[in-house]
């Protein structure tokens, strides 16, 4: 009697892995963004989840509705100081690793809001660590899609393993920042440096 082809189908090859990378490959694989549109930009990245552009083929189409279920955040559209707050408490919410793509130019550094919009955050950035920025007023569904890969990047490019006790450092870091511009030399971190004077 013959045994069945599902048995003797991986009987003479070897695949070889890593934890590391069968965990990275699992993650990169199946990110889960949050749905979070705050303005126009929104517009675009519900394009991407549309048949045409298809952010199924990249394991990214399961849009979460809850932070807890999430792992990219999607800032997509205008920050304003009362929105702030709320961003990084959504924030906070989703569980480790996370990561953040800054879509549009609103969302990267002000847009045309920078000079006179007193009420909108010159960069997310200053609220929650971003690592990818999608430039663009509104960016294309593909500018989307290209942000996305670079986050798989920096997944793929994650180490847990240890080298004299001390964890490995990643090929791509996560960015750190206090919210606030570093001052040069022995001064004070600057505070106000947003703060609208009316000139």
């Amino acid at each position: 009697m013959t045994k069945p082809w599902i048995e003797g189908r991986f009987e003479e090859n070897v695949i070889t892995t890593t934890i590391e990378q069968a965990i990275n490959w699992g993650q990169q694989a199946s990110i889960w963004p949050m749905t979070f549109g705050l303005a126009c930009c929104a517009i675009e990245m519900m394009a991407v989840g549309a048949s045409r552009f298809d952010i199924d083929r990249f394991g990214a189409g399961a849009f979460r509705a809850s932070p807890r279920q999430a792992d990219l955040m999607i800032v997509a559209g205008t920050v304003t100081y009362k929105m702030a707050s709320r961003v990084r408490r959504l924030y906070n919410m989703m569980p480790d690793p996370k990561y953040v793509i800054a879509m549009g130019a609103c969302t990267v550094g002000g847009g045309p809001y920078f000079k006179y919009g007193y009420h909108v955050v010159k960069g997310v950035d200053l609220v929650v660590p971003v690592d990818v920025y999608v430039p663009g007023c509104p960016p294309r569904p593909e500018a989307l899609l290209e942000g996305l890969m670079r986050i798989q990047d920096k997944i793929r490019g994650h180490r847990i393993n240890k080298k004299n006790g001390a964890r490995v450092q990643d090929e791509l870091p996560v960015p750190h920042h206090s919210g606030y511009v570093e001052a040069t030399g022995s001064e004070n971190p600057l505070t106000q440096h947003q703060k609208h004077t009316g000139k």
